[in-house]
Protein backbone atom coordinates (compact mmCIF):
# COMPACT_ATOMS: atom_id res chain seq x y z
CA UNK A 1 0.00 0.00 0.00
CA UNK A 2 1.49 3.30 -1.17
CA UNK A 3 0.61 6.83 0.58
CA UNK A 4 0.64 10.24 -0.72
CA UNK A 5 3.13 12.36 1.37
CA UNK A 6 0.79 15.36 0.91
CA UNK A 7 -2.91 13.79 1.27
CA UNK A 8 -4.89 15.50 3.89
CA UNK A 9 -6.68 13.09 6.90
CA UNK A 10 -10.35 13.88 5.43
CA UNK A 11 -9.31 13.04 1.59
CA UNK A 12 -10.37 9.54 1.94
CA UNK A 13 -13.72 11.01 3.20
CA UNK A 14 -13.86 13.00 -0.18
CA UNK A 15 -16.73 11.86 -2.04
CA UNK A 16 -15.12 12.82 -5.38
CA UNK A 17 -18.70 11.09 -7.25
CA UNK A 18 -22.39 12.32 -6.71
CA UNK A 19 -22.80 8.34 -5.98
CA UNK A 20 -20.53 8.91 -3.37
CA UNK A 21 -22.03 11.96 -2.34
CA UNK A 22 -24.96 10.61 -1.16
CA UNK A 23 -24.87 6.55 -0.69
CA UNK A 24 -26.17 5.87 2.73
CA UNK A 25 -22.95 3.22 2.86
CA UNK A 26 -20.63 6.14 3.00
CA UNK A 27 -22.26 9.06 3.73
CA UNK A 28 -23.50 7.79 7.32
CA UNK A 29 -19.99 6.32 8.57
CA UNK A 30 -19.10 8.56 11.70
CA UNK A 31 -15.37 9.52 9.90
CA UNK A 32 -16.96 10.65 6.80
CA UNK A 33 -20.14 12.55 8.72
CA UNK A 34 -16.98 14.50 10.92
CA UNK A 35 -15.86 15.30 7.25
CA UNK A 36 -18.79 16.47 5.74
CA UNK A 37 -19.84 18.32 8.36
CA UNK A 38 -16.45 20.26 8.98
CA UNK A 39 -16.64 20.99 5.24
CA UNK A 40 -20.06 22.32 5.24
CA UNK A 41 -19.50 24.22 8.49
CA UNK A 42 -16.48 26.17 6.98
CA UNK A 43 -17.59 26.49 3.25
CA UNK A 44 -21.46 26.66 2.74
CA UNK A 45 -21.60 30.00 3.68
CA UNK A 46 -19.36 31.59 1.57
CA UNK A 47 -20.05 29.20 -1.25
CA UNK A 48 -23.89 30.22 -1.37
CA UNK A 49 -23.54 33.52 -0.65
CA UNK A 50 -21.10 34.07 -4.06
CA UNK A 51 -23.37 31.67 -6.36
CA UNK A 52 -26.84 31.83 -4.67
CA UNK A 53 -27.98 34.24 -7.67
CA UNK A 54 -26.29 32.45 -9.93
CA UNK A 55 -27.62 28.66 -9.22
CA UNK A 56 -31.64 27.66 -10.32
CA UNK A 57 -31.47 24.96 -6.94
CA UNK A 58 -30.31 27.66 -4.56
CA UNK A 59 -33.96 27.57 -2.45
CA UNK A 60 -33.42 23.68 -2.65
CA UNK A 61 -29.81 23.76 -1.60
CA UNK A 62 -30.63 26.49 1.21
CA UNK A 63 -33.64 24.07 2.62
CA UNK A 64 -31.37 21.35 2.94
CA UNK A 65 -29.01 22.93 5.02
CA UNK A 66 -31.94 24.04 7.09
CA UNK A 67 -33.21 20.56 7.59
CA UNK A 68 -29.54 18.96 7.75
CA UNK A 69 -29.18 21.04 10.72
CA UNK A 70 -32.34 20.70 12.48
CA UNK A 71 -32.31 18.82 15.84
CA UNK A 72 -35.96 17.66 15.03
CA UNK A 73 -34.12 15.58 11.60
CA UNK A 74 -33.49 12.50 11.58
CA UNK A 75 -29.51 11.56 12.05
CA UNK A 76 -29.40 9.37 8.62
CA UNK A 77 -30.97 11.89 6.81
CA UNK A 78 -28.83 14.90 8.09
CA UNK A 79 -25.94 12.51 7.49
CA UNK A 80 -27.01 12.06 3.81
CA UNK A 81 -27.97 15.58 3.70
CA UNK A 82 -24.70 16.39 4.72
CA UNK A 83 -23.04 14.53 2.16
CA UNK A 84 -25.01 15.90 -0.40
CA UNK A 85 -24.20 19.70 0.75
CA UNK A 86 -20.15 18.45 1.39
CA UNK A 87 -20.21 17.72 -2.02
CA UNK A 88 -21.77 21.56 -2.99
CA UNK A 89 -19.09 23.10 -1.24
CA UNK A 90 -16.25 20.78 -2.72
CA UNK A 91 -14.70 23.27 -5.05
CA UNK A 92 -13.03 20.23 -7.30
CA UNK A 93 -16.17 17.88 -7.89
CA UNK A 94 -17.17 16.24 -10.76
CA UNK A 95 -17.57 18.88 -13.21
CA UNK A 96 -15.79 22.22 -11.68
CA UNK A 97 -18.18 25.06 -10.51
CA UNK A 98 -15.88 27.42 -12.21
CA UNK A 99 -17.18 26.65 -15.89
CA UNK A 100 -20.43 28.66 -14.86
CA UNK A 101 -23.81 27.43 -14.95
CA UNK A 102 -22.59 23.72 -16.32
CA UNK A 103 -20.06 23.42 -13.67
CA UNK A 104 -23.02 23.22 -11.17
CA UNK A 105 -25.43 20.32 -13.01
CA UNK A 106 -23.77 17.50 -11.04
CA UNK A 107 -24.45 19.57 -7.38
CA UNK A 108 -27.91 20.11 -8.42
CA UNK A 109 -28.33 16.70 -9.46
CA UNK A 110 -27.09 15.42 -6.50
CA UNK A 111 -29.20 17.65 -4.50
CA UNK A 112 -32.26 16.58 -6.58
CA UNK A 113 -31.69 13.36 -5.82
CA UNK A 114 -31.46 13.95 -2.04
CA UNK A 115 -34.66 15.39 -1.97
CA UNK A 116 -36.38 13.06 -4.13
CA UNK A 117 -35.61 10.65 -1.83
CA UNK A 118 -35.31 12.84 1.99
CA UNK A 119 -37.51 15.43 0.33
CA UNK A 120 -40.18 14.85 3.61
CA UNK A 121 -37.23 15.91 6.25
CA UNK A 122 -37.37 19.39 3.99
CA UNK A 123 -40.14 21.07 6.53
CA UNK A 124 -42.10 24.27 5.44
CA UNK A 125 -40.20 26.11 8.26
CA UNK A 126 -36.30 24.98 6.10
CA UNK A 127 -38.53 26.00 2.84
CA UNK A 128 -39.80 29.27 4.19
CA UNK A 129 -36.08 30.31 5.94
CA UNK A 130 -34.48 29.14 2.76
CA UNK A 131 -36.84 31.80 0.72
CA UNK A 132 -36.14 34.34 3.49
CA UNK A 133 -32.22 33.71 3.13
CA UNK A 134 -31.97 33.89 -0.58
CA UNK A 135 -34.17 37.04 -0.67
CA UNK A 136 -31.47 38.31 1.70
CA UNK A 137 -28.71 36.79 -0.53
CA UNK A 138 -29.56 38.30 -4.02
CA UNK A 139 -30.81 41.74 -2.44
CA UNK A 140 -27.79 42.83 -1.32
Amino acid sequence: MTTNANARPDDAATARTPEEAIDPGRALLPAVQRVNERRVRRGFWPKITRVAAKIPFADQVLGAYYAARDPQTPMAAKGILMGALAYFVLPTDLIPDVFAVVGFSDDAAVITAVLATLGAHVRDRHRTLARETLERLTNR
